[in-house]
């Protein structure tokens, strides 16, 4: 049969029209609609409204001052106790780990600096990851189920922090978002734009 609406082919068993989201009328072999079947229709039927940016962002600078804090400690610990010491071999030792400790912490800012990027739109957030190659993942706001974050100690004087995305999609259930600035006011946005999103859908659902 074809869609009233659009008029493009719909299966005999069908309740809405795959391509607009119509509901079918006298469709053949009637049966009772399922919740799932409701959402498909409803989200088919949803206008394609302009995708706009919200917020781009990534690793923060300042989530690595408690790393940095960290390599001064043991810089002065080792030289203090190669100092007491009196022993070449502790200034050996010091020779070795501290600038160790060093590359180890420059690395680590580095790569977590470049690696991730994150987007926020009025209908996705984009999680893109790599340094020599890239790799892109998308998750519908309406597929997020819950956003948390935390902060440490430290975070909470810099007021960075980490962000967990909870979803149903497939590449991206528990997602980290980690080092991130102004982790309050992000969390906010991210939860009011995926519960905008959920209301629009909502509202094409109750009227499908």
């Amino acid at each position: 049969m074809l869609c009233t609406k659009c008029h493009a082919e719909v299966p005999p068993d069908a309740a809405f029209c795959p391509k607009c989201g119509t509901a079918v009328a006298g469709a053949a072999s009637p049966r009772a609609v399922t919740p799932t079947e409701r959402m498909q229709g409803a989200q088919a039927a949803v206008p394609q409204e302009p995708e706009h940016e919200l917020w781009r962002g990534g690793y923060s600078a300042k989530a690595m001052y408690g790393g940095w804090a960290f390599a001064v400690l043991v810089t002065v610990a080792a030289v203090v106790l190669a100092a007491f010491a009196y022993n070449p071999m502790a200034w050996l030792a010091a020779a070795v780990a501290v600038p160790l400790v060093w590359v180890i912490a420059v690395w680590i800012f580095v790569i977590r600096l470049l690696n991730d990027k994150y987007t926020l739109t009025t209908q996705r957030f984009l999680h893109k990851k790599g340094i020599l190659s890239r790799t892109v993942d998308q998750t519908l706001l309406v597929d997020i189920d819950d956003v948390k974050y935390y902060q440490g100690l430290v975070d909470r004087f810099v007021n960075v922090g980490k962000i967990t995305l909870y979803s149903t999609d497939k590449s991206d259930k528990e997602l980290e978002l980690i080092g991130i600035d102004e982790v309050e006011r992000v969390t906010n946005l991210i939860d009011n734009a995926r519960r905008e999103e959920r209301r629009k859908r909502a509202i094409y659902l109750a009227n499908a």
